[in-house]
């Protein structure tokens, strides 16, 4: 049981746990204002470009409810195709907003590989190489 634990820990505290933690938790923030923008801003205007229709009623009743007076005996069928359109605006403005902020980003990552890098550091063997390189020729110019 003490390694599973050993492992868990270490599985949960490698950097990509982390960093995915972070992205689920401000991808579900950032789903919230995508449906905000799309429900408070965005289906109004398609709403009144469309006559005043609201998505989020729009269905097909299957079979109709049941009614005893005031009281719903069965509950109606309905396919709510209204919210599923709404749903694919939400996908499409998330899709954009992280297209266009991978296209950001990916920008940015150029300019910074565009930097010139600064020179290497001969390694310990290339040191030793042009000090045997160096020796041979003071050798031969001896001769």
């Amino acid at each position: 049981m003490g390694k599973i634990l050993s492992e868990f820990k270490e599985f949960a505290m490698k950097g990509n746990v982390v960093d995915m933690a972070v992205g689920v938790i401000i991808g579900g923030a950032f789903g919230k204002i995508v449906s905000s923008l799309v429900n408070d801003v965005i289906m109004p205007v398609v709403g009144i470009a469309t006559g005043g229709l609201d998505f989020k009623e729009h269905k097909l009743i299957l079979k109709a409810a049941v009614m005893n007076g005031e009281e719903v005996v069965t509950p109606e069928v309905a396919m709510t195709y209204g919210i599923f359109i709404q749903n694919i605006v939400d996908f499409l403005i998330i899709a954009f907003c992280i297209f266009m902020a991978i296209k950001f980003m990916n920008r940015f990552k150029k300019k910074v590989e565009e930097a010139p890098a600064a020179p290497a550091e001969p390694t310990k063997e290339e040191v030793l190489l042009t000090e045997i390189r160096d020796l041979l020729k003071q050798q031969a110019d001896k001769k």
